[in-house]
């Protein structure tokens, strides 16, 4: 392949380098404010052109007559359609930041259009001091890619990497990470590599054979992942965020959508690539896989972490009884799979389950770091694509076995992420919404209507997905009540705790010993670590008959619910 790269970058002395792999076009130019300029051709299908320009000015690809913004545009002049705008990477870094490892990890998932009532860069860092006294050591942002219109969620974006102007400039967001550093937290960012949105990708239009004819996944066009060009936009675009923006690392939505058939998948050459280049940090890579592999976490493998919906089902279906759809494996026996959890990270690790699909899915996963395993009680996803965006707080009667879950999420030791709000109990739900116009949207909110018709426990009135109040409704806002001060309190509480206790243990082993036991509604685990260890005793029903450790560091217990837990750590 030639060395010409994706994108405009500045070359010195005021010379600017344009790179594009278009070998489907018979001609293409560069327009520079209006001046068109003849690029030339290279090897392997890749056009380039050097030209003097500066920051701030706009241009755009012209092939075989017609404009297109470049598709590694690191800002737009306007909306997905407009021409593209130069930008300077160099920016004057002020933290002295050198990184936080896995096992300090507390991640902290935020959609910056809904996490401040701004919405924006600024406004968000502005929160920064409220996340650190919380005891959150990195947060996860939501894809900033520049897709259509001003809100969404950011998994339609066409412009993987141009961070979504209604949030800030490259500049702003650029402070926002510098911010965090300075306040002891790292910086992931969430990508997607899996397809492109419905409204302004012209990939297609000019370059076909970026995509694979024969391929699709369930968002759009199969990308033609063996054709080296390919690999090379998204493997540079990774590199961009970790290198330009000084990014602690990414998480990779979907990763089960990506087809390749090369003798070196993308994943394993995207993660040897970030692992050979030399950073002053350390750099995770997280995964959503709904395989439930294990290959890429072993101590060799490049990937340090995975989003663990299993823990997220089996606590789900305990406490609030839903059973419909992928619900259905784990509301058979969730005590027992929550059991499985804790020893193994996986639930579902290839063994048939009841109610479970025809072919199991999974690996036995026992062997892994418990690090590898992000365990959650929401997320965007399993948050926002319930019908009406309910948050599992606002689904559950029982506060105090909230709360008893809660603990157990935060101190067991994985590595435990909070959705933006849960925290305090937000009252805002987090709802889908876009900006799409005309059929798009009309399309959109069809489909948003049919997929939750035949649930009965996600049913109800959909709200309007391109209604700006639906985007309006799903901002967090700030703690008001008493029992929201309290809540955020205790998670305070439960992250310090962690920090004192469990952070140090897992820093020293990774992969501590866990023996599970569990009777009926009583689970008693204890995980061995060679200079101490965790024991936890949790009741999650009528059926257990509880009786605390000796002296705990912690103890949950309420007169009014069959849930209670102790943890107890050695050595104090």
């Amino acid at each position: 392949m030639s060395d010409v790269r994706w994108g405009a970058h500045p070359a010195g002395d005021g010379m600017w380098q344009f790179g594009l792999w278009a070998p489907d076009v018979k001609s293409a130019q560069v327009e520079l404010d209006g001046t068109r300029l003849s690029a030339r051709s290279a090897p392997d299908g890749w056009w380039h052109l050097s030209a003097p320009a500066h920051a701030g000015q706009h241009y755009m690809w012209v092939l075989d007559g017609a404009a297109y913004p470049d598709p590694a545009a690191r800002a737009q002049a306007g909306d997905v359609h407009a021409a593209s705008v130069l930008v300077d990477p160099a920016y004057n870094w002020q933290a002295q930041w050198r990184g936080r490892s896995i096992p300090e990890a507390v991640i902290y998932e935020l959609h910056v259009g809904t996490f401040t009532a701004q919405g924006t860069f600024a406004a968000a860092a502005e929160e920064l001091p409220r996340l650190r006294e919380l005891g959150v050591t990195m947060i996860e942002l939501m894809p900033l890619a520049q897709f259509e219109g001003d809100r969404g969620w950011g998994y339609d974006g066409v412009l993987p990497y141009a961070p979504h102007p209604a949030y800030g400039s490259p500049d702003d967001m650029r402070a926002f990470i510098d911010a965090a550093h300075a306040h002891g937290i790292g910086v992931l960012l969430d990508v997607v590599y899996n397809h492109f949105g419905p409204s302004g990708n012209y990939l297609g239009a000019w370059c076909p054979s970026f995509f694979h004819p024969e391929r699709a996944s369930p968002w759009g066009a199969g990308i033609a992942f063996e054709t080296p060009a390919a690999r090379a936009y998204f493997i540079a675009n990774a590199q961009h965020w970790l290198e330009e923006y000084q990014l602690d690392g990414l998480r990779l939505d979907a990763v089960h959508a990506i087809e390749d058939h090369s003798p070196t998948h993308f994943l394993d050459e995207l993660g040897k690539q970030i692992r050979a280049r030399a950073y002053d940090r350390p750099i995770h890579l997280v995964t959503e896989d709904e395989r439930n592999l294990t290959r890429y976490f072993t101590p060799q493998a490049p990937y340090d972490a995975t989003w663990n919906d299993d823990w997220h089902h089996a606590v789900h279906c305990l406490l609030t009884g839903e059973d419909e759809s992928y619900y259905a494996p784990f509301a058979h026996d969730p005590v027992g799979d929550i059991a499985t959890a804790l020893a193994d990270g996986y639930v579902e690790q290839g063994q048939p389950r009841v109610n479970g699909d025809a072919h199991p899915r999974g690996e036995p996963s026992a062997q892994l770091p418990g690090t590898a395993f992000v365990n959650f009680l929401g997320n965007h996803d399993q948050v926002g694509n319930r019908a009406r965006g309910e948050r599992l707080h606002q689904l559950v009667d029982d506060g105090h076995a909230y709360r008893v879950m809660t603990a157990l999420t935060l101190l067991a030791p994985f590595t435990p992420m909070l959705f933006m709000g849960d925290e305090f109990l937000t009252s805002a739900p987090f709802q889908f919404f876009v900006d799409f116009t005309g059929d798009l949207a009309e399309a959109v909110r069809k489909g948003r209507a049919q997929e939750f018709a035949r649930f009965s426990s996600f049913g109800g009135a959909v709200p309007d997905p391109v209604s700006a109040r639906t985007f309006r409704d799903s901002k967090i806002g700030r703690p008001e009540t008493q029992a929201q001060r309290d809540h955020l309190e205790f998670v305070t509480h439960l992250l310090t705790l962690r920090a004192r206790h469990v952070t140090p243990l897992l820093a020293r082993v990774p992969s501590p010993e866990a023996t599970v036991d569990r009777r009926d509604d009583l689970i008693d685990v204890c995980w061995s670590f060679a200079p101490g260890t965790i024991h936890m005793r949790g009741a999650f029903g009528p059926n257990a008959a509880f009786v605390p450790h000796p002296d705990p560091a912690l103890l949950l217990t309420d007169g009014s619910s069959p849930f209670a837990l102790s943890a107890t750590f050695s050595p104090e």
